[in-house]
């Protein structure tokens, strides 16, 4: 709760309106036990039965090192909210925290599945055909092998059909031309690792220009691609939303017309808005771990509040685990 630019000033609006939205959820609170009950009194709740604290000492920061993170903040909240993960007396971790730090902590507490070597953030972003599509690694895993791709590919399958319901889910790699001679050998070592894969519907490379085309339904890249090509894409569509803004209130032609298509830009702008696609799930542990941006507001991080909850009615993390057991039977 006291993780990114904001703490508990987006955090615990985000937690009240999560509770109303969702009547069976339980929050436990990590973090400065009177500085949260004070942001509570101050929303005007007061022994709310559904939310229970953990007091943490420690706050992991943004500038910390995530080994420094894992060996001297043991008290910090990050570090109490992924053991009770791990302990099984929470099903879901939502953290704003620092994101090498999360991965570290999570990763030495709630282990790796069995056939995962490395874990990877997975986030669902909008495209042209109305349905989402999910992009990983988004900066868990900057190095990738082509095991590593290829086992990242079978987890953003399970996310997309699991999660928002996507019958054999196309799945791509993202290389710099769709012509097989493209990309380095790692990216045509999991290109043919996936196509000789069976129940795996592989269709090949996808370019960047094609992210939102809805021509795929998971596309899949090492970590350092991935972040590049998030933070790109959000820092376009929060250009085009300040353009279009500006522009209607430069033009006041343009500001009486916005007026009669005012249904059609909210549309628009809650379909681009990243705050909506906020929370990066790391995938491939023993535990479900949601990252929300470190700059979240109040609705960005009540988007990441519900990736979780979806993960959890849909045991996510268990899918995965069944997945990949029966890859590794059909090649034995």
């Amino acid at each position: 709760m006291m993780g990114g630019d904001f703490g508990p000033q987006s955090t615990i609006p985000a937690a009240l309106a999560a509770l109303q939205e969702f009547p069976h959820l339980q929050l436990v609170l990590c973090g400065d036990q009177p500085v949260l009950e004070q942001a509570l009194k101050l929303a005007g709740v007061v022994d709310e039965p559904r939310i229970r604290f953990v007091h943490s000492t420690e706050q992991v920061l943004m500038a910390d090192k995530p080994a420094s993170a894992l060996r001297s903040k043991r008290e910090s909240a990050m570090r109490h909210a992924l053991e009770l993960v791990e302990q099984e007396q929470v099903h879901a971790c939502v953290s704003a925290g620092n994101t090498g730090a999360l991965i570290a902590i999570a990763h030495y507490v709630l282990k790796m599945l069995n056939g995962v070597e490395r874990p990877a953030l997975i986030s669902a972003l909008p495209s042209c055909q109305g349905n989402p599509v999910y992009m990983l690694d988004l900066g868990a895993t900057v190095n990738c092998d082509a095991d590593t791709l290829f086992q990242f590919a079978m987890m953003g399958a399970v996310m997309a059909e699991q999660v928002i319901g996507i019958k054999a889910p196309r799945v791509a790699l993202l290389n710099m031309g769709e012509e097989e001679i493209k990309g380095s050998d790692q990216i045509k070592r999991a290109s043919q690792l996936l196509t000789e894969c069976n129940g795996l519907n592989y269709i090949g490379y996808i370019e960047g220009n094609d992210i939102f085309s809805g021509k795929a339904d998971v596309i899949v890249c090492d970590g350092f691609v991935g972040n590049v090509a998030l933070k790109t894409c959000e820092g376009v569509a929060k250009l085009i939303i300040k353009r279009a803004q500006q522009s209607i209130k430069q033009r006041p032609l343009a500001a009486l017309l916005s007026w009669l298509f005012k249904p059609v830009l909210k549309s628009l702008y809650q379909g681009m808005n990243p705050d909506h696609y906020n929370g990066a799930s790391l995938i491939g542990l023993r535990g479900i771990v949601v990252k929300s941006h470190g700059n979240a507001t109040k609705d960005a991080f009540l988007s990441a509040i519900r990736q979780a909850v979806r993960e959890v009615e849909r045991q996510v993390p268990a899918k995965i685990k069944d997945r990949l057991e029966q890859v590794l039977i059909d090649k034995a």
